[in-house]
């Protein structure tokens, strides 16, 4: 249905959108052909509203469609053009722009906005020359518009003619000469020209007009520094001190200028003032503790030296989301897992919607002690985040260590629903978990069909491959395949303890005791004092069967004293017989 032509003028008025027009049109003579010109003009103009019609509701594609039929039959209206060339250049079809503009500038050649149109398509295409000499000619004619000043000057500066805009910055300066935009401009185009003291002029002249604004000493240290001139930073900074102790700018430029100089004692002295300077934002105080931790080398130092420091951000900054799960983070690089637990549940009742503290929150949560958090705060974390498969991965897991084994397949099976398929390699691990509650379900069927898919997706995955052969060797079941993927796991990562047990295992079950106490026994000099019960208890069968009962009785109290809690080790300690 078509709207009357009112129906359109009313759209424009309440678009704001101007009447198109041409330039110099000659008036029709009034014959009998007049009323059939004008009406066919309506009919133009009616395709022109339908063009900004499509333009309001952002359909590019059709206002670009309809302004071409518009320009077909009216070449003389500029502002047509002009809407091409903007359609044009926003879907980055410059060469169709540029012809465009060219015919709007032709029809009116002294409007400014396309003048400014013209030069943003020349520059996009590189020609940044032309469109520096356009922006400079609009800062005459339009009163020394000192926005036109610096963009012409940007222009020139890409355009590598840096005489030529420092000259138009000077302009600028002229009319405003405190200008913090335009010193700043100026200093970066003098570094462009490798000029690194006219630079430094121009921030001396900031510092001159606000001496009191610390950030200013801290550019030129920078300036100094950044260009190999680290006594002049030194002078700079010096200065500062004198004049500016307390200010955080100041203490930061100082900071980083002895990091890059190498005076790691006096670098560590003002790197924990800016720290704890509250003066400073809480993001830039964690940027400052995060990079002195990484100059620390000694993890018993960053505990003893970080730790005060974080503790005092926490202070300042109790109602600071971050600063409440950076120290979370580092409470549990440090082993500090019960307070890390904590500190994350302080940040997200601050900010619920943190996505990653939460994700921190569930993976410090994931041993047998912690099920019932574990499953808690995954809860919570799946009604904010119901389509993240690693939360629902984590419900599992707390479910696991429950032995609540129906529950953690649905929450697993929910979460490899919702990983993406392209993700292979968490889609692998979660099908692994998948396969492992099946296997201690005693769903043996299931778990080895779950495994297969994992390998598929992920047959280099080395532990996967362990757990896998692990599993079948328990049961007694395809041992050479379980050999092969065995010993494919320890190529992958040899010297690795718990495939090594995983391997003498294997032979084992297969009978081969001598070589089975090689690779079991391999395992326990590797882990030391951190090989499990499980290890223990092994090598235990492994010398029953060589005969070796002391051995093995020693042995299986090893395992015992470990933790060990297989069904048949207490018999087998009592009685000094293998029960399996």
């Amino acid at each position: 249905m078509r709207l009357p032509l009112f129906t359109y003028l009313a759209l424009l008025l309440c678009t704001g959108v101007a009447m198109p027009h041409a330039h110099a049109q000659i008036k029709d003579p009034t014959d009998t052909l007049e009323v059939s010109k004008a009406g066919k003009n309506a009919l133009n103009d009616a395709i022109y509203f339908e063009a900004i019609k499509a333009k309001v509701r952002n359909d590019d594609k059709q206002a670009i469609v309809l302004l071409e039929q518009y320009t077909a039959v009216r070449p003389d209206v500029a502002a047509a053009w002009y809407d091409l060339a903007k359609l044009c250049y926003k879907a980055r079809n410059l060469e169709r722009a540029t012809g465009y503009i060219k015919k709007a500038l032709e029809l009116d050649k002294n409007n400014k906005w396309y003048k400014e149109q013209y030069a943003s398509i020349l520059a996009d295409q590189g020609s940044y020359g032309d469109a520096a000499k356009i922006m400079a000619d609009l800062s005459t004619t339009e009163g020394q518009d000192p926005v036109y000043l610096l963009t012409a000057a940007e222009y020139y500066e890409r355009a590598k003619k840096y005489d030529e805009a420092i000259a138009l910055l000077d302009k600028a300066l002229a009319i405003n000469n405190d200008d913090e935009e335009v010193l700043l401009h100026k200093m970066q185009v003098y570094l462009s020209m490798n000029n690194v003291e006219k630079a430094a002029q121009a921030v001396e002249q900031l510092i001159k007009q606000d001496p009191k604004n610390g950030k200013y000493y801290k550019l030129l240290g920078e300036l100094y520094d950044n260009n190999k001139f680290p006594a002049k930073a030194t002078d700079v900074y010096n200065r500062a001190k004198a004049t500016l102790p307390n200010d955080p700018s100041v203490q930061l430029g100082i900071a980083e200028h002895y990091l890059k100089t190498g005076d790691s004692a006096s670098y560590i002295a003002y790197v924990k003032k800016v720290i704890v300077n509250n003066e400073l934002d809480a993001e830039t105080q964690l940027e400052m503790l995060r990079t002195y931790i990484q100059t620390i080398p000694s993890d018993s130092v960053s505990r003893e030296q970080g730790l005060p420091l974080i503790r005092q951000l926490s202070a300042q900054h109790p109602g600071d989301a971050d600063v409440m799960a950076y120290y979370g983070a580092f409470l549990e690089e440090n082993n500090q897992h019960d307070s890390a637990v904590w500190m994350y549940k302080k940040s997200l009742a601050l900010r619920p919607a943190n996505f990653s503290v939460w994700g921190k929150l569930l993976g410090a949560s994931t041993d047998k002690q912690d099920a019932d958090s574990l499953i808690k705060y995954s809860e919570k974390a799946m009604r904010l985040f119901p389509n993240q498969g690693i939360v629902h991965y984590y419900n599992g897991i707390g479910h696991i260590n429950k032995k609540e084994y129906p529950a953690a397949i649905k929450a697993i099976n929910r979460a490899i629903d919702m990983q993406p398929e392209n993700d292979k390699e968490a889609v692998a691990i979660m099908l692994s978990t998948l396969a492992d509650i099946y296997h201690s379900n005693k769903q043996d069927d299931l778990s080895d069909q779950t495994f297969e898919k994992a390998l598929k997706l992920a047959p280099n995955d080395a532990s996967l491959l362990n757990n896998y052969s692990y599993y079948l060797s328990e049961r007694g079941k395809k041992l050479d395949e379980a050999e092969k993927m065995s010993k494919h796991s320890l190529e992958l990562k040899p010297g690795e303890a718990i495939f090594l047990d995983t391997y003498g295992w294997i032979l084992y079950k297969k009978g081969d005791y001598a070589k089975a106490k090689e690779y079991i026994q391999k395992a326990i000099d590797l882990a030391g004092v951190k090989a499990d019960a499980t290890v223990y208890d092994h090598i235990g069968d492994v010398w029953y069967k060589l005969n070796n009962k002391d051995k093995a009785i020693e042995s299986w109290k090893i395992s015992k004293q470990k933790g060990g809690d297989s069904p048949q080790l207490d018999k087998k300690i009592s009685e000094g017989k293998l029960y399996e």
